[in-house]
């Protein structure tokens, strides 16, 4: 073979051999790929004259299961067929304090993944975050508000 065609092909099959490398030694960008915020909804929350009364209406009507808390919905997650993953329905005494500073009778909880991360992309962005993050057996919970002064639950269920 030529110089001239041994060359190039040298210094092409150089090129291939150390893009291949670096890219297999390189770790991936992680602030390349956008953050998930949100991947369902948590659960629905909402004022009401008589939780008790709303819950047995729902029961007899609607056939839901009610508890103490209300109702769990079970559901699993799409790609995964056996995680199961849960969406709460609660009426809260029309004179609870737990929807506050909201003046509003409902509160939206989402879930979400890596709860710490978000907090402090949306304290970047100027969301206001009212309260610390709180964690429980099932998982962490914070509370921030909307543009329009709903509050607004992010829950980080426990895997």
């Amino acid at each position: 073979m030529k110089k001239a065609t041994l060359l190039p092909l040298i210094t092409a099959a150089a090129f291939c051999a150390g893009f291949t490398f670096n890219t297999i030694i390189t770790p991936p960008n992680k602030t390349a790929t956008k953050m998930k915020k949100v991947t369902g909804i948590g659960g629905i929350f909402f004022k009401c004259k008589d939780p008790n009364k709303m819950k047995d209406w729902y029961q007899k009507h609607l056939g839901l299961n009610t508890n103490d808390y209300g109702a769990t919905f079970e559901w699993y997650e799409g790609a995964d067929s056996t995680k199961k993953a849960v969406t709460q329905w609660s009426p809260f005494e029309e004179t609870t304090k737990y929807f506050a500073p909201s003046a509003k009778d409902f509160m939206i909880n989402y879930r979400v993944e890596n709860l710490e991360q978000l907090v402090e992309e949306l304290k970047k962005e100027g969301v206001t975050i009212v309260d610390k993050i709180e964690s429980y057996d099932y998982g962490k919970f914070v509370h921030i508000m909307d543009v329009e002064g709903n509050k607004i639950e992010l829950w980080e269920p426990t895997e």
